[in-house]
């Protein structure tokens, strides 16, 4: 249970450390297209039923979009995600990592394909964001923005269990 509860912390940090190195990247150019408004109304969309857009851009915006979309971001795609991470683990009877921040770090590149093929896609983007805004590059950013999440995954796991 420990594990779980230091993966949904390490998630959360993750998602802090995530959107720090948005915000560098989007200085120097590198940008997914994606806001937190779009990810509420899209969280929004989902509790009416809509799953997909043909853009999401183009649908009205939604009361509260943004504060959704915070707590989507934190709760669902930090904390919630990061859960599979030990449910991996023990579905394969894999020992915790001796490398916490090289396990973290594979784990949160490996979760760049959830933008790529589920949230891009349902924006009306296409699949790795190809039909993004103008001067998007989610194929890069996606990628570059998960290392430092499964870093932070990482990082709390190995100091919640004593990694030395």
């Amino acid at each position: 249970m420990k594990t779980f509860a230091l993966a949904f912390l390490g998630g959360i940090f993750g998602a802090l450390l995530m959107d720090l190195t948005e915000a560098a990247m989007a200085k120097i150019g590198i940008r997914s297209g994606v806001n937190i408004a779009l990810v509420g109304r899209w969280c929004l969309g989902l509790t009416r039923g809509r799953l997909a857009h043909a853009d999401i851009q183009a649908s009205p915006p939604l009361p509260c979009e943004a504060g959704v979309g915070w707590a989507f971001h934190f709760l669902i795609g930090g904390g919630g995600v990061a859960l599979f991470y030990p449910a991996a683990l023990l579905a394969t009877g894999a020992p915790l990592p001796d490398q916490p921040l090289l396990d973290g770090l594979i784990f949160g590149l490996a979760t760049s394909v959830l933008p790529w093929f589920v949230l891009l896609p349902a924006f009306g983007w296409g699949w790795f964001g190809r039909r993004g805004p103008r001067g998007a590059n989610a194929l890069l950013a996606s990628p570059l923005s998960h290392i430092p999440y499964g870093l932070g995954i990482g990082a709390v796991m190995a100091v919640g269990s004593g990694f030395r």
